[in-house]
């Protein structure tokens, strides 16, 4: 079982990070949980953190990730944006993580049934809103499969397009950040994505979103 004292996370390699989401998420479709003494941890953690994960998640409600991976104080850096967006300042927030923090693992984690991609889904542009949905509109655009309906009310394309747009933020994550590029070239850190199915309580992890190296294809834009 995954400890939490620092000097393992400093061994720790992306590929074991994966793993330990992986682990954690599979006790959290069990209604299992790692029993924590949460009070300690408290005092481990209150003069610095050292998250082994930083998750960019979407803020709906139903997916807190220290809930769904089975993690505990300290245990990840989340960052939520409806979407799971790769805006600036969650790039910026990412990399804060991986450098200063020593998080080996970045996750880019959407999931069924997302607002903010049905809305990108229906063209939706209004408000502030729009900032998030603009940064959604590529992956509506790439998906191709779907010939009729594309809107919110067919289900599948909804799916399809989440999905793509796990991979649209990780390109851009890999396109804006330097410093992640330079961390990935080094294998100090992988990139990986992800979908969480609020049905099932399951987070899929598709290989071909696993990068643990910068000659992976899906960083080759």
């Amino acid at each position: 079982m995954y400890k939490h004292p620092l000097k393992d996370r400093d061994k720790m390699s992306p590929q074991e990070a994966l793993a330990i989401l992986v682990e954690g998420n599979e006790r959290f479709t069990q209604n299992i949980s790692a029993h924590r003494d949460l009070l300690n941890v408290v005092n481990i953690t209150k003069d610095k953190q050292h998250p082994f994960a930083a998750i960019l998640s979407c803020s709906d409600s139903r997916t807190s990730t220290e809930l769904i991976f089975d993690q505990g104080l300290g245990d990840l850096f989340s960052v939520r944006l409806a979407g799971n967006i790769a805006s600036r300042k969650a790039i910026g927030s990412l990399e804060y993580s991986c450098k200063y923090l020593g998080s080996k693992l970045i996750v880019v984690l959407g999931h069924s049934n997302c607002g903010a991609v049905k809305a990108a889904c229906d063209g939706f542009s209004g408000g502030h809103i729009g900032e998030i949905t603009k940064m959604i509109f590529p992956a509506v655009e790439a998906e191709t499969q779907t010939k009729e309906n594309r809107s919110s009310s067919n289900d599948l394309f909804v799916g399809h397009v989440c999905e793509i747009n796990v991979k649209t933020q990780i390109d851009t994550i890999w396109n804006s950040s330097e410093i992640l590029r330079e961390m990935l070239n080094k294998g100090d850190i992988g990139i990986v994505g992800g979908v969480y199915d609020l049905a099932t309580a399951e987070v899929t992890f598709p290989k071909q979103y696993q990068i643990f190296s910068a000659d992976h294809p899906l960083v080759q834009n």
